[in-house]
């Protein structure tokens, strides 16, 4: 009777054992998802400032076009400085700095945008009565426009804006910044002269 009575308890406790495989097997499927994996957000940048350096390539001076807003949507517009004016006929080895600086020390977010140069492009617009034109110079990995880097040509003297305005996942490639969707991480006029 003993064994009989061993032989029963060993079934039973086989068969709660069992129970609770089953059980939590089937909790743990239930659980799990059948989606694929996460797509990762890749969230806008804070920019706080934007500069732009011009460096000539003949006897012409450097020139720093500047936009600050350390206050971001705050009440302060944003400081907008503009270094000298351009030399007519002079070519302007041009390139784009972008910071953040909310947090101490500040970020240099053109690394970031670089590094995911496939999501971002810059776009230059020139006011028709400024005689100037652009060229990019550093591109993506598939050959798209960046603009991080660019020349800058002067013409007559003339004066007029110049608008840098960087978008976030463009449509590449495109005709300009008519067509290239996306949303605008940062844009930022300045009003240039050449003499």
């Amino acid at each position: 009777m003993k064994k009989e009575n061993l032989l029963k308890l060993s079934q039973m406790k086989t068969a709660k054992l069992f129970t609770v495989a089953l059980f939590a097997t089937i909790l743990f499927t239930s659980c799990s998802s059948d989606d694929d994996t996460p797509e990762i957000v890749n969230e806008e940048e804070v920019i706080t400032t934007l500069t732009v350096t011009l460096v000539p390539s003949g006897t012409g001076e450097v020139v720093t076009l500047q936009t600050q807003d350390l206050d971001g949507d705050g009440p302060d517009d944003p400081v907008i400085t503009v270094s000298g004016n351009l030399t007519s006929g002079e070519t302007y080895q041009g390139s784009i700095v972008l910071l953040n600086e909310t947090i101490d020390p500040a970020e240099d977010v053109t690394e970031e945008v670089e590094e995911e140069s496939d999501d971002h492009q810059f776009f230059y617009t020139i006011g028709s009565s400024l005689d100037v034109t652009t060229a990019y110079t550093s591109y993506d990995e598939d050959g798209n426009p960046l603009g991080t880097e660019f020349t800058l040509t002067t013409g007559a003297a003339s004066s007029g804006n110049l608008t840098f305005t960087l978008i976030h996942q463009p449509t590449k490639p495109n005709s300009g910044l008519s067509d290239a969707g996306g949303e605008t991480d940062a844009e930022a006029t300045f009003s240039v002269t050449v003499e």
